[in-house]
């Protein structure tokens, strides 16, 4: 079953696959090991993350578990539909192509949901939203599943507080291995690469504006000072206002930092942390993208209501004219940029983040019956298993406590 407009280019697609196979070997040993011990037999997995090739291989090694996968994006822009193509040409269930229209984005979440699934992998969280908006009956069937960024995690704790949540749900993104890669330099390269790849201008010399301090914004921060930017940063946290500032970036409110950017970038998981007042303070042509999941941290209804005029820049740019003559440009429809106008996190990155969704995905199938209905933290356990075997992949050793250190660690005399 494949809803995507042309199968023959599925060759194009398997060549990515393998290409980012070549470059996760955390994925391929798990592969083999799945091949053989087929955990996921029997089992249907729902999985709705961009749709590229990374994902693409993630999605194998379930299928060599045993799971019949379902599968669909989690952004209209993101899909590459050359790989979706390879997907559905192995004989997975795909439900997804590029450009879809927001109806034809929610008829691909419904239709992924169709197998009645027992384990849910998301990223953003529609397919977890879509089971409780509107297709509760599915809820019994769902063992759990996990969730891979970070707006997300929020949705899913908003419906854990509000007692709402009808299966546990494992918060991949807040694994060590995964937000202190991912998030991090994941993100801090991606962003950049899809920039300077969509504009074709030079970042040394510029203004840049980081909105947020989390995880993701310390990448991009750090990546644009290596490429010769100043760095601003706005935040509403203290602590992490603290933090930005020790990391030698300036710290001020966006109603000031608007003035001076070259090119804004948010990175929150909150929306309107952009809006049409503070783009009327930027300078003629700023450039303003997201790297959050959901193109509302810019204010693109409000943009899209009080521009004089549009037209397109340049491939995945729009610059809007702004009442005051001055214009913006806009990357990737405010969408998160790295993915819609680039190729994503690189493949050794995402392996260490889908190895978390694995081996995350195997603990909820062998755990669900002893646990709540609520968010539940990646064990120890699974981040250090993935640690090692990312280490030994490298050719690295390191050091393990003697009993000594040990004794001396667990008391309380020295």
């Amino acid at each position: 079953m494949y809803d995507i407009r042309d199968i023959n280019l599925a060759p194009s697609g398997h060549q990515k696959i393998e290409w980012v196979r070549n470059h996760m070997p955390l994925l391929r040993a798990m592969e083999d090991e799945f091949s053989e011990t087929l955990p996921f037999e029997g089992l249907k997995i729902s999985l709705s993350v961009h749709l590229e090739a990374k994902t693409a291989y993630l999605c194998k090694v379930l299928a060599a578990g045993g799971a019949k996968m379902s599968i669909t994006g989690s952004n209209v822009l993101s899909t590459q539909d050359d790989v979706a193509a390879a997907l559905a040409d192995l004989g997975l269930d795909v439900f997804a192509y590029h450009g879809a229209t927001s109806e034809e984005y929610s008829g691909h979440i419904e239709k992924c949901l169709e197998c009645r699934p027992n384990i849910i992998i998301d990223d953003g969280g529609d397919l977890v939203g879509m089971i409780h908006d509107k297709r509760p009956d599915l809820g019994e069937e769902v063992f759990g599943g996990c969730e891979e960024t970070t707006t997300g995690v929020i949705r899913l704790k908003a419906m854990e507080r509000e007692g709402v949540l009808r299966f546990p749900m494992v918060a991949v993104n807040d694994a060590d291995c995964k937000h202190l890669f991912d998030n991090r330099y994941g993100t801090g390269q991606s962003v950049w690469d899809s920039i300077m790849r969509n504009t074709n201008l030079i970042i040394a010399s510029k203004t840049v504006v980081v909105v947020g301090y989390g995880w993701c914004s310390r990448g991009i921060a750090m990546r644009a000072a290596s490429l010769g930017a100043k760095v601003i940063v706005t935040e509403i946290s203290p602590v992490k206002a603290m933090e930005a500032k020790m990391d030698g970036c300036d710290v001020m409110k966006m109603e000031k930092a608007a003035e001076f950017g070259d090119i804004f970038i948010t990175a929150t998981g909150c929306a309107r942390t952009i809006t049409v007042d503070h783009m009327l303070s930027m300078k003629d042509g700023a450039i303003l993208a997201n790297a959050g999941h959901f193109n509302c941290e810019i204010d693109m209804d409000e943009l899209e209501k009080r521009a004089v005029s549009k037209k397109e820049a340049r491939n995945n740019i729009m610059g809007y004219t702004l009442e005051n003559g001055r214009t913006v440009n806009v990357i990737a429809e405010g969408r998160l940029v790295n993915i819609a106008a680039a190729d994503g996190h690189p493949a050794e990155i995402m392996d260490l983040s889908f190895a978390v969704q694995a081996l995350s995905a195997l603990y909820i199938k062998e755990n669900y019956r002893n646990l709540e209905n609520k968010v539940i933290d990646v064990s120890e356990e699974i981040d250090d298993k993935i640690a090692r075997r990312k280490l030994a992949s490298w050719g690295i050793q390191i050091d393990e406590l003697t009993d000594y250190q040990k004794k001396y660690l667990s008391s309380w005399q020295v």
